[in-house]
């Protein structure tokens, strides 16, 4: 970012030197499309498969971040979703035919013991009426029995809900809880695969801010690339002439060394004026201000042409100050 700073200072400076002495060429750089990539986490570079200024194909390693705690949290995550995949597919077959059974069974067992309490209960009922027994002997008996027929009805309700099987929306929370699960490790499968830095595109590695073995903070760039295809030029469009340049206006560009002419056309020019903002200049002030704009060679042979060299623009119409 500050070379790219760096390199717009200076191409202002060009511009309006060049507007000043009545130059019809805008100065200017080659450039081509800058791309960084970053560290997924603040992990130790284990590998740096490229060098400074090496040609590189797309897909080609460049650089390994350590990816031993990224690996534990994929497993773990791997792990609670086979979990939540179990307990889904368990909802969903619903309760094995043994487990059914052997709820009848307890049912049948509860109702048996409700009905001898029950009947329990009637006899010492009769007794403590004639006074054989105290009255404690009947509430003994009475909770006693409430309990007895309150197990049967939940062995019957138990058996109930074996046989129904599982409510839809049990079901529904166990498949939404699946579905978190493994978004969590597509997620994390992912992220992975970024501790693996290769060249997302074809193009020349430009820096390695870090070394081998070096710690660099999360999002950090590790790698930065110049992409492989047409270079542009970076220039500075005075205010007076900003309004006759647009996307396509035709340009021809002079490179030192190259003995020749290239065809060029504007592909980009800023809405806003570098640095002042309009509105705070007299009429004469304006007539100073530029707008950065990148004017790409459209020769096929331009794509090799070394980034870095000044440039002179001159737009279609033969003019490029004021």
């Amino acid at each position: 970012m500050n070379h790219m700073l760096r390199a717009s200072v200076a191409g202002l400076a060009l511009a309006i030197a060049a507007c000043g002495n009545g130059d019809d060429a805008l100065l200017g750089t080659l450039e081509r499309d800058r791309v960084e990539l970053v560290a997924e986490a603040q992990e130790t570079i284990l590998e740096v498969a490229a060098r400074e200024g090496e040609s590189v194909k797309s897909g080609q390693l460049l650089l390994r971040l350590d990816p031993s705690s990224a690996a534990a949290r994929l497993e773990q995550a791997r792990s609670n979703a086979l979990q939540a995949e179990r307990r889904h597919a368990e909802y969903v077959a619903g309760a094995r035919k043994e487990q059914v059974s052997e709820a009848r069974a307890v049912a049948e067992g509860a109702a048996a013991r409700a009905a001898v309490e029950l009947r329990e209960f009637d006899r010492i009922e009769k007794v403590v009426a004639d006074g054989l027994l105290p009255a404690s002997a009947l509430d003994r008996q009475r909770a006693v029995r409430d309990s007895a027929i309150a197990e049967e009805r939940a062995a019957r309700d138990r058996l109930a809900e074996l046989v129904n099987g599982t409510r839809a929306e049990v079901v529904e929370q166990a498949a939404a809880a699946l579905a978190a699960a493994t978004a969590q490790v597509t997620e994390l499968e992912l992220a992975l695969e970024r501790y693996t830095v290769r060249a997302p595109r074809a193009g020349i590695v430009d820096a390695l801010p870090y070394k081998l073995g070096e710690r660099p903070p999360k999002g950090a760039p590790v790698v930065v690339m110049l992409a492989d295809g047409q270079p542009f030029a970076r220039v500075f469009i005075p205010e007076t002439r900003r309004a006759a340049v647009g996307a396509g206006t035709g340009a021809t560009v002079r490179i030192d060394g190259t003995g020749r002419d290239w065809k060029a056309e504007v592909r980009y020019v800023s809405s806003e004026a570098a640095f002042t903002p309009y509105y705070a200049l007299n009429a004469r002030e304006r007539g100073r201000l530029a707008f950065l704009a990148e004017i790409v060679l459209t020769e096929p042979d331009a794509s090799m042409l070394p980034t870095g060299m000044p440039v002179e623009v001159i737009l279609a119409d033969g003019r490029a100050g004021s």
